[in-house]
């Protein structure tokens, strides 16, 4: 197996991975995912999307058991770390979330990848399931590599797409606790989902966040994650066969991604 667990490692073999391997952090959230979503949703949805990524490079290894899609390419080394499970949620504290600072995540992922460094690891990959960690994450990284001598790289799962498949819906994707999000959870755990899922009632007018007044502005006003009840479109249409084909095709964009990070930090 080229993937490893940091938790199920020695020492020795945390050290021995950091040589040549990528180390790869998932990080999510705790918050608010309207009535019918659990509080970890985007932790859950980050740790399958990586989960699936990581089978599929495996998969591709040369000596992958027969009916495999094996490439015959050399797979990378990866030591997948356990998820921090909070991140940045003030905006859903509203309802209810166990949120950070943006500082104290800053503060908490520039620790992390201290301590990765100091292990032993020259390349490092973050994956994130969370809006509210995504500019917080790529400011980390960025301020990171400035004063250490590593390459790392990070990513929000749902951006990362292999192109081959029509499920989506881009428009509502990836929303909060809408279509996108309740479809993968209804694949990957259907029995957290608390169904029949209600119709969600529209909200005049839409919030500004998602629908900014003009093209490249970003928009923030007082109340409107409370206003929108914490929901951003209909969810009740979320279907688990199209959010398996959403998983498969993120997962298959997240393993080309490694691959690709591999080729251009070795």
């Amino acid at each position: 197996m080229s993937q490893s667990r940091l938790t199920e490692l020695t020492w020795r073999e945390v050290r021995r991975a950091g040589e040549r391997g990528i180390a790869l952090l998932p990080i999510g959230s705790q918050e608010q995912h309207a009535g019918h979503l659990p509080m970890g949703t985007d932790t859950l949805l980050v740790e399958e999307v990586v989960d699936r990524a990581l089978d599929l490079l495996d998969r591709e290894a040369p000596g992958a058991s027969e009916g495999s899609e094996g490439s015959g390419a050399p797979v990378p080394e990866i030591v997948r770390l356990p998820a921090p499970p909070f991140g940045h949620s003030p905006h859903h504290l509203f309802a209810a979330a166990v949120s950070l600072s943006a500082a104290t995540l800053g503060a908490v992922l520039d620790d992390v990848l201290d301590s990765l460094v100091t292990s032993g690891y020259h390349r490092i990959m973050v994956v994130n399931g969370h809006g509210g960690n995504d500019e917080i994450m790529r400011l980390a990284v960025k301020r990171f590599a400035l004063r250490a001598r590593v390459t790392v790289a990070a990513c929000s799962y749902w951006t990362l797409t292999a192109g081959g498949d029509d499920a989506g819906r881009p428009d509502v994707t990836p929303g909060h606790a809408g279509w996108f999000e309740t479809s993968l959870m209804l694949a990957a755990h259907p029995g957290l989902v608390r169904t029949p899922v209600p119709a969600r009632t529209p909200v005049e007018p839409p919030p500004l966040f998602d629908h900014p007044p003009h093209p490249g502005l970003t928009v923030e006003r007082h109340g409107e994650w409370e206003r929108v009840d914490g929901s951003t479109d209909d969810a009740s249409g979320a279907d688990a066969d199209r959010g398996g084909r959403l998983l498969a095709d993120r997962a298959r964009g997240l393993a080309r991604a490694i691959r690709a990070f591999d080729a251009a930090s070795r």
